[in-house]
């Protein structure tokens, strides 16, 4: 089968000595070489979902079965990198010393477009430049799967636009497992082999997209569709 398969996973917190279910009966497959998105409204539990997969948290009930791998990285909505390291040492942070990291570590920075800028600072790179260090980072890591919490929703329109076409090519090249969680439907159509549609903890509906390797065009007429489907999906 391959990938990532959740069985009936649940999740709740205690909150003023109230339990609040977050995730209900959650049965998912994650694929292997494809981009996973979880979309819905905040608070709807998608990161949840992802924290649980990734290992940061753990379920109530349920299972999550791993088929391959078990080799996690994860980009947050901010980069989190260290302020007083460059670019190629933040990208080494975390990997071992072996001799060849050298090598994963250039091809990390080149791949994601930051040939020259290895000895350059965090304060000395715009927002996108940034992320794109924290996504040099977890490919330099050579995971299984990257766990991408909304990402790219500080960035400015241009440059989350950049970032998601930059992902999707990125992605396709190295056939990488992904599980990326966010609130924009545009964000999930451009990006998503498969979209998760959660509302309430649940899954509402789920969406298949065989687009090949040609760059989206939301203004088509089967993504106008599809847009208007999720949103009527999600009770927009």
């Amino acid at each position: 089968m391959g990938g990532i398969e959740l069985r009936n996973v649940q999740k709740s917190y205690e909150v003023d000595g109230t339990l609040l279910p977050v995730l209900r009966g959650i049965n998912l497959h994650l694929k292997e070489n494809t981009i996973t998105v979880v979309l819905g409204r905040s608070g709807c539990g998608k990161t949840t979902l992802l924290r649980l997969v990734g290992g940061l948290e753990k379920l109530d009930e349920g299972e999550i079965q791993f088929y391959t791998e078990h080799k996690t990285a994860f980009v947050f909505q901010e980069s989190r990198l260290m302020p007083w390291l460059n670019v190629w040492d933040n990208v080494k942070f975390g990997l071992n010393n072996k001799a060849d990291n050298t090598v994963f570590i250039q091809n990390s920075i080149n791949t994601v477009g930051l040939k020259g800028f290895e000895k350059a600072y965090p304060h000395q790179l715009s927002g996108g430049m940034q992320q794109r260090v924290a996504i040099a980072r977890a490919l330099a890591y050579e995971p299984s799967f990257i766990m991408m919490d909304e990402p790219f929703a500080a960035l400015d329109y241009f440059t989350r636009s950049q970032m998601q076409r930059e992902l999707k090519h990125l992605q396709q090249k190295r056939g990488t497992s992904i599980l990326f969680v966010t609130h924009s439907i545009d964000e999930a159509l451009l990006l998503g082999d498969k979209i998760v549609m959660i509302e309430d903890g649940e899954i509402k509906s789920e969406l298949t997209i065989e687009a090949g390797s040609k760059e989206r065009n939301l203004l088509e007429p089967e993504f106008i569709e599809r847009k208007k489907q999720i949103q009527n999906d999600l009770g927009e």
